[in-house]
């Protein structure tokens, strides 16, 4: 199972307590994320992860190309509704490339956590069930 890490500036202490508090659970999955949020994760949780661009610089885009093509299974993008971002198509386009292919995507921590949970307590994949999630 593939996994995406992303958030928005304001949100990166949010994500990085998320990733504490599973740690165990992420580290069964090949995870991805933006440049900086991967960098700050890994260096909080020693968590492998593989890291693309930051958001502004195409790091929305290459994960949307990935889920584009059903290279992902599920996606946690703690976003900031607060503050503009100037790369907002990329973050909106990653979005609708989300609910096209129907993949879970949580943009928010309470979320998040449902979603965790639910693959600690193994029901995830009882729940949700896409052709092509790989455990």
């Amino acid at each position: 199972m593939k996994i995406a890490l992303i958030a928005h500036d304001k949100k990166k202490n949010e994500i990085i307590e998320l990733a504490k508090n599973y740690k165990d659970v992420l580290a069964q999955y090949d995870l991805y994320a933006t440049g900086t949020t991967g960098t700050l994760i890994m260096g909080e949780t020693g968590l492998k992860i593989q890291r693309m661009n930051s958001g502004p610089k195409g790091g929305d885009q290459q994960i949307g190309a990935m889920l584009a093509v059903g290279d992902l299974d599920l996606i946690i993008f703690l976003r900031d509704p607060l503050t503009a971002q100037p790369h907002e198509p990329d973050v909106s386009a990653l979005l609708r490339l989300g609910d096209v292919q129907k993949i879970p995507l949580a943009t928010n921590v309470n979320s998040a956590t449902i979603m965790l949970e639910a693959l600690k307590n193994e029901t995830f994949f009882e729940i949700v069930k896409p052709l092509t999630i790989r455990k």
